[in-house]
């Protein structure tokens, strides 16, 4: 079988990138041909084991993109703060005539059998003009873009009507979903996000040695956030909390990996403010970030929304109790065996739960739990041939 998976993003930087990432290499792996469509503002430069075609933009940065502006999002990307909202009628035509067209392309050039669309949005819109039967994985935060701008109602309401299934990722999303979109419930399939066992595990080295790899003192207990730096994932929710959990609890850092669009305002913040062992560590590989959780006492996850919640679980996978908002699908998997759940925008909660965590030294308890808990249940190996069962079932003749 040949599957074409196709992506508004980059494969690193966002959910739904490590998501396609993550997909296609198992895909790889058990014997299928892959290629993959992705958009980003830099040209291709790790070869990957499958085949691809990158849909390059920004002229400020590339001589004869396929896009002129950079790659928009729903809420911001660590390599664009452009949104689909900012767009003009006229760059919106031109954004949806370049993904059809290069998705045809690809199309008479690599003959998939299957293509797998990424968000209720552009991307199965182009695979429907292509005639080859789709499938659609909507993240959520397709579904936030789909509530602010009714401009594209049409292309997502298309591409719904028209998908042989829709993948969602969460028990809210698939709520959501139905709800939206009025499809048949057989139609929607509930198969969670999973994670990349091969870098998401127990490292060997010790957390004095991580540290030093990743430039962190060695000394104390050690917080970890790992995310975009926009609104919703409640970076400043998580800094307030911290104002009191230093207060209790000597010594004790934070690292927070990512960028965005307020990274610039949270440093500011934490400037002025009286917080103390702060590292922002910026963008990281995900070899890093796997290093990150394992020499982290506690992740903390304090969104506002968070339609899946990838970050907790591969922080989980990696022996690493997680402190998480009761939002979006994160009580799917985040309980008091694994970590805490608090409620969302209450940073007393919050400081409550990471002190409660620190004291307990529950990296010793919960954190094996955890470990095992991730790989028997979030492992892509196990969730994969639900997906492929769908590819089987969309390219099957009608009786």
């Amino acid at each position: 079988m040949r599957i074409l998976l196709i992506n508004h993003f980059p494969l690193q930087g966002s959910g739904s990138g490590i998501y396609t990432l993550n997909i296609a290499k198992e895909l790889h792996e058990a014997g299928l041909k892959v290629c993959v469509i992705d958009i980003d503002n830099r040209p291709i430069i790790t070869e990957q084991p499958f085949l691809q075609r990158r849909i390059l933009c920004d002229a400020s940065q590339n001589d004869d993109p396929d896009l002129p502006f950079n790659f928009p999002c729903f809420t911001t990307h660590p390599r664009s703060d452009t949104t689909f909202y900012q767009l003009s009628p006229a760059q919106i035509a031109q954004y949806v005539h370049t993904l059809v067209r290069v998705t045809q392309e690809v199309t008479a050039e690599f003959h998939p059998d299957v293509i797998h669309a990424q968000h209720l949005w552009i991307t199965p819109y182009a695979a429907h003009q292509t005639g080859i039967p789709y499938v659609i994985t909507c993240h959520g935060t397709d579904l936030m873009g789909y509530r602010k701008d009714p401009r594209y109602h049409r292309f997502a309401q298309d591409a719904a009507s028209h998908a042989a299934a829709v993948i969602t990722i969460s028990k809210q999303v698939d709520t959501d979903v139905k709800t939206l979109f009025r499809q048949r419930n057989d139609k929607i399939h509930l198969i969670p996000n999973g994670f990349d066992e091969n870098i998401f595990r127990i490292l060997p080295q010790d957390a004095a040695q991580l540290k030093s790899l990743l430039g962190l003192p060695t000394r104390g207990q050690l917080i970890s956030f790992v995310g975009k730096f926009t609104s919703f994932k409640g970076i400043d929710i998580l800094l307030k909390a911290m104002e009191t959990v230093q207060k209790r609890v000597p010594d004790v850092h934070l690292a927070l990996a990512g960028d965005g669009e307020l990274r610039e305002e949270m440093e500011e913040l934490v400037r002025t403010s009286d917080l103390q062992n702060i590292h922002f560590l910026g963008q990281q590989e995900q070899e890093q970030v796997a290093q990150l959780y394992n020499c982290a006492d506690i992740s903390v996850v304090p969104s506002r929304i968070e339609p899946f919640g990838l970050v907790a679980l591969e922080a989980m996978a990696c022996g690493t109790p997680v402190v998480a908002t009761d939002a979006g699908g994160l009580p799917d998997f985040v309980n008091a065996q694994v970590g805490a759940l608090v409620p969302m925008e209450n940073p007393d909660a919050l400081a409550e739960a990471i002190i409660a965590e620190l004291r307990e030294n529950t990296k010793l308890t919960k954190g094996k739990v955890a470990a095992a808990y991730a790989l028997k249940t979030y492992s892509w190996k196990r969730s994969l041939q639900k997906v492929i069962d769908l590819y089987t079932f969309a390219t099957a003749p009608l009786l």
